[in-house]
Order: C-alpha cells, then structure tokens, then sequence
C-alpha cells in the first residue's frame, strides 16, 4: 500500500486526487491538509467524497506529517510549491507537484512568464515533466514529478506526434483552447462567478499565458496560443492549426497519430471530433486531425477532462510509473455519459 500525503487538498485539484486514489487499490491517503480549511470535516468541503473520508478533517501542513507517508502530492496555487519543495525532497520517497513551479528547467521562464524569479533553482533539474506519453521511461526512474498543465497535456499529445514526424510545419502553430470553470482553481473570482460565466464564451490570456512556454517545449512548435472560458465544469478541447508539410493528407496525418499512440492506454486516436463530454471523469485523450488540401492547413484536435487526464489522474498515472505498479491501476478510461 502506498500512503500518500495530500498538500492543499480542499482545492479542486487535491479533491479530484483523493477522489482517484479512493479508487485505486494500492493507495490510501493519509491525510490531506488545507490551508483555507483547516479543521474542517473533509466530507463538509467537499461532500461529493464523503463516502470515502469518513469523518477525516483537513489538517494544516507540518513538516512530521512527512514522516508516515511515502508520496507527498502538492496541489497547490503556483509560487507555493517553492517554498515547501526544499523540505519535502529529502523527506520522501516520491514527490508529484500539481503546480507549474517545477515544471521548467530553464529558471529565466519564470521570470519571462510568471513575473517572478523561482526561489529554489538549483531544485528545477531533478523533477520529471510528468507526461507519460511522451516520457514514460523518465519518468518510471524518477522520484519528483512536475505534472504538465492541463491546456498542455492535450496540446502537446495533439501536435507532438505530427511536428516529430514532419507532418505540421513547427516553425507556427496557433493554439485556440477552451477550458471549463474548474480550470480557474475553488477561490471565488470575478470572472468565474455563475453570473459571469453562464451563458458567456470568452478569451483571455491573450498573447502571454503562462503555459505557452510549456507547450512549445514539449510539443517542439513555435505556438501562439489562445485559452478561453467556456460555461462548463470540466474539459478541455484544444484545436491547433499548422502549415502541412510533406504532402500529407487527412489519412496519412490521421495514420502518423494512430501509429504513435497505438499502444497507449489513455489515447483514443479516431476520426470521431473529440468532445469534451466523452472525456469527463475518465483519464483519456481523446484526438483526431484533419488536413485541409485546399489551404494547406493541419487541423489537430484533442479533448481531455482538465482534472483527470489534466491533473489528478495523469499524477496518479505518473505514481504507477513511479513504483512500479501497472501504469492503469485504478484509472478510469471510460467517460461519464450522459
């Protein structure tokens, strides 16, 4: 059994976490902290998890809770990673951080994107980028895992396999991604307030949002990248359009994706249009692409659940790897319908 230590599990991210692991045979968490909630009854934050917590409360973080756990998991707002991660890598055996503090090598992106300089630089080399289709075997060796932002898992699964095999020109790729509310994070904001996103579709983060830099690194484009907010809960579809190279054709393209993904357990490659709802709950990618002769245009498309396959899952996919376990144990790969 693997026992776990929840670091800001009143958030959506950390509730979507325990909600996964209370499926998975092999991990129990032990206890979960909340800065915002401390003492408070697990079940009253978050009473879609009541079945499983029983009368567990949210605990505030100190460092001897270390000391009964294996994994500590961090699911906290980016910036407070830093200050906790210099403590927790000597104390134990596997670290997975939700967060995009640890997920660049290079220190000056933080300071390019973030506004900030990151307070533990030296830390940045030794975590694994935590996508699992493009780096299992790294990270089957490793033992601190930066998880990938949601927007970027599907990017970078949509176009990855199309820039490595010379399908889509990557010198410029434009990006238009549509997220659901829980993307945003639990704290009340203006923009995610019901009013404000009921019955609206806006962009935002025009020009410089922060996972950008993370996209072009693991996708190998040049992308300009545009997020938008959708009136929904969970999921993402991303669609990424980029100069054919190499006369392909919708087939071959469709045939160069399905090739690289062919045994993937959590890719589902097919001419179906990904849509979000076939992905809600489950830790599945859905893609396809297109080319458009006419214009000489690829159209790549995914769609992923922002907390499983874009979060909480693909970490708990990532501590299979990590310990050796199957890399599917107790990961849903069928979605909620209707």
């Amino acid at each position: 059994m693997i026992r776990v230590g929840v670091i800001g599990g009143s958030g959506f991210a950390g509730g979507e976490f325990m909600r996964l692991a209370s499926q998975h045979p092999e991990i129990e968490v032990a206890w979960a902290t909340g800065d915002s909630q401390v003492g408070a009854s697990i079940a009253d934050s978050v009473p879609s998890l009541a079945a499983v917590v029983g009368n567990n409360v949210f605990m505030s973080y100190e460092p001897h809770l270390l000391d009964d756990v294996d994994v500590a998991v961090l699911a906290l707002p980016h910036g407070a990673s830093q200050a906790l991660v210099p403590e927790l890598v000597d104390r134990v055996r596997w670290l997975i951080d939700l967060a995009a503090d640890f997920r660049h090598h290079d220190p000056q992106i933080y300071d390019d994107w973030y506004g900030e300089s990151h307070s533990c630089p030296d830390l940045l080399s030794t975590f694994v980028y935590g996508l699992p289709e493009l780096y299992r075997e790294e990270i089957r060796s490793a033992s601190r895992v930066a998880a990938p932002g949601c927007y970027p898992t599907g990017v970078c699964l949509a176009l990855a396999p199309l820039v490595r095999a010379g399908v889509i020109d990557p010198s410029h790729v434009i990006v238009d991604a549509a997220s659901g509310v829980s993307g945003a994070g639990k704290a009340a904001k203006p923009a995610t307030a019901f009013n404000q996103v009921d019955e609206n579709f806006t962009a935002y983060g025009l020009l410089d949002h922060r996972h950008t830099p993370e996209m072009e690194t693991h996708s190998g484009a040049s992308v300009l990248f545009t997020p938008h907010l959708a009136p929904m809960n969970r999921g993402i579809l991303a669609t990424c359009y980029g100069r054919v190279i190499g006369g392909h054709t919708s087939e071959s393209a469709l045939a160069v994706m399905a090739d690289a993904y062919v045994d993937e357990p959590f890719v589902v490659v097919s001419e179906r249009i990904p849509q979000t709802k076939a992905c809600q709950g489950s830790n599945v990618a859905h893609l396809s692409v297109r080319v458009d002769e006419r214009t000489g245009t690829v159209i790549a498309l995914s769609a992923i659940d922002n907390l499983v396959k874009g979060t909480a899952g693909q970490a708990i996919q990532c501590l299979n790897l990590m310990t050796g376990r199957s890399e599917t144990t107790g990961l849903p790969r069928a979605g909620l319908a209707p």
